[in-house]
């Protein structure tokens, strides 16, 4: 599924003089042409010299269009708005990193794409391989042996291509593995002479439609069949919505096909949005761990059905603890086609009575077609309490009570959220209401996230609107700028306790175990003395700023005013000051 920007909604273009027309060409016009046949649509990037044959070609031989430039100002932002693009549309865009001091500038996003499953087509540069040709000290340091191998740990796949043909192959290869579930990062590393070779007339370049991803597998008919029956006869079955698309026609099979089975469903805090959060079938709220109410849901069920689950060994770790899992377990996803042996993103092994190696997305409407309707009821659970507002302060209730009053009727897309929050604080309805967290857990992620999905919501109607911490905030916050310069509408809330938060809550959990003073751990913790101003930051980049907010009535008139900043085409950061504490487990 891919968002597209309506008419009169399109971002800033840096225009180009029009260069004159030429009939020699350099490596790098044909790569960049590559790009163009890829429908690749933009490319975030902090310049560098290893790159710069290739940023030539996209200004003045593409006029920066298709893809346009995204300048951002750090390689982890470039990355970021990357992956956040990909998370709500669907699309994969690029970003281009600088040498080998780019990439491992932006590592930590590439990693976060991986665990993520997001595609993005990262290109890379290096100095000439050929040291007769590098230039004294910069071109020498800038020049790795193997420098793909920085990332290969958590790429899909990376390449140096030899020449000007075989970048072609790599870039048009790369797309496709990027491309292909489960998607994810690729690099592909530029060697700045094969950029910057005169190669006469452009060369023919490849029917990319000959070498698109492979159209998604679907799953062997005996093992729908073998999970229909299991699903159609069980007495408590529990599905389990974890990675899905942005499609509206897949959510919606997965709510008939719940509603078909009568059965109680259960989403991940850390996903996207997956299920209506407000059915009558949707049991718990989402959380960062299983509320109880969901371990007994589980515990006592017969059949489960994960849909490509976020670590589905551990749910039923916490569900069963030791026991043996009684339930039958149908597993839908074809996750373990991309794991690797360095990072242990894949979890634990999971049992599997049924095992669907393909998508989601895949299997359901064949699951719909298939399973008989359950007429018997589900398992009455109590209403889940959700932590009231904070009376002596702001916390992240006070917030969700104002975002929900400023977003009545108003199409929104939470591209962020605290680790405090509450899934019970706002309903999601729609597959874009939320886009999950970062997948690895690298802290600075948010900003670029919700810049990145800003950018594929734009014209779409819907409100961006990102919630993070004032650590994430403080790490990633230059990728305001990007958003103000381009005209990317985007909301910002900075949730800031003025505290690496959750690190205090290990040091206290350490110091308590060991006998020691738990009141000792705001040291090095506490970002206080002097306070920041993280609205003078964001002001500073061009952004409307607000805050730092205290109250609750000068909240909900701060938020009320963020979304229409946002309606208007503006950027807002709302710098809130909430109590420390989480509000969810």
């Amino acid at each position: 599924m891919s968002v597209k920007e309506s008419p009169g909604h399109t971002i800033v273009h840096d225009a180009p003089l029009t260069a004159p027309p030429g009939t020699q060409f350099w490596g790098s016009d044909a790569i960049a042409a590559v790009l163009r046949s890829l429908d690749i649509p933009y490319i975030a990037l902090n310049p560098g010299a290893s790159y710069r044959g290739l940023h030539d070609s996209i200004v003045n031989y593409l006029g920066n269009r298709a893809p346009q430039m995204l300048l951002a100002l750090h390689d982890e932002n470039a990355v970021h708005i990357a992956q956040g693009y990909a998370k709500a549309s669907g699309r994969m865009m690029a970003a281009a990193l600088h040498s080998n001091v780019g990439l491992m500038h932006a590592s930590m996003p590439i990693f976060d794409a991986w665990c993520d499953r997001a595609p993005v087509l990262i290109l890379g540069a290096t100095g000439p391989w050929d040291a007769a040709k590098r230039r004294p000290w910069i071109d020498w340091i800038h020049t790795s042996s193997d420098q793909g191998g920085l990332v290969r740990n958590f790429t899909k796949w990376d390449n140096q291509p030899g020449s000007v043909t075989a970048a072609i192959e790599a870039i048009v290869r790369a797309a496709q593995i990027a491309q292909t579930a489960p998607r994810g990062p690729v690099y592909v590393n530029l060697d700045v002479s094969i950029q910057e070779q005169n190669i006469g007339a452009l060369p023919a370049l490849p029917d990319v439609a000959r070498y698109a991803a492979p159209q998604p597998v679907r799953p062997d008919p005996d093992l729908v069949a073998q999970a229909a029956q299991l699903l159609s006869g069980a007495k408590n079955p529990v599905l389990l919505a974890g990675r899905c698309s942005r499609g509206l026609e897949a959510w919606n099979a997965r709510v008939a096909l719940a509603e078909k089975l009568n059965t109680p469903v259960l989403t991940h805090i850390k996903l996207a949005a997956a299920f209506p959060t407000d059915h009558r079938l949707h049991a718990v709220p989402p959380g960062n761990r299983l509320h109880p109410a969901a371990k007994q849901l589980l515990s006592g069920a017969d059949v489960i059905l994960s849909l490509d689950w976020l670590d589905l060994a551990g749910t039923l770790k916490q569900s069963f603890g030791d026991r043996p899992i009684t339930a039958k377990i149908i597993q839908v996803s074809c996750d373990a086609h991309v794991h690797r042996g360095w990072s242990m993103d894949y979890q634990a092994l999971p049992p599997a009575d049924v095992y669907m190696m393909c998508e989601a997305d895949a299997a359901v409407p064949l699951l719909l077609d298939a399973v008989t309707p359950r007429a018997t009821g589900i398992p009455s659970t109590a209403p889940i309490a959700t932590p009231a507002a904070a009376a002596d302060g702001l916390s992240l209730r006070t917030i969700a009570d104002a975002l929900n009053a400023a977003t009545r009727n108003i199409d929104f897309c939470i591209t962020r959220l605290p680790l405090g929050w509450n899934g019970g604080y706002m309903h999601f309805r729609h597959p874009l209401d939320f886009i999950g967290f970062d997948g690895g857990g690298g802290v600075g992620a948010g900003p670029g996230l919700t810049v990145g999905a800003a950018l594929a919501l734009n014209g779409s109607g819907r409100i961006p609107i990102g919630l993070m911490g004032d650590g994430d905030f403080l790490m990633g916050h230059t990728a305001v700028w990007t958003a103000v310069h381009y005209r990317i509408p985007c909301l910002i809330i900075v949730c800031n306790n003025q505290s690496y938060y959750n690190d205090e809550r290990h040091q206290e959990r350490i110091a308590v175990a060991r006998g020691r003073p738990p009141d000792n751990r705001w040291i090095g913790q506490r970002i206080r003395e002097p306070e920041i101003d993280l609205a003078a930051m964001a002001r500073a980049q061009g952004a409307v700023a607000i805050g730092p907010v205290t109250q609750g009535p000068e909240l909900t008139a701060a938020v009320a005013r963020g979304v229409a900043t946002v309606q208007t085409g503006g950027v807002c950061v709302i710098d809130v000051r909430v109590l420390p504490g989480y509000d969810a487990e």
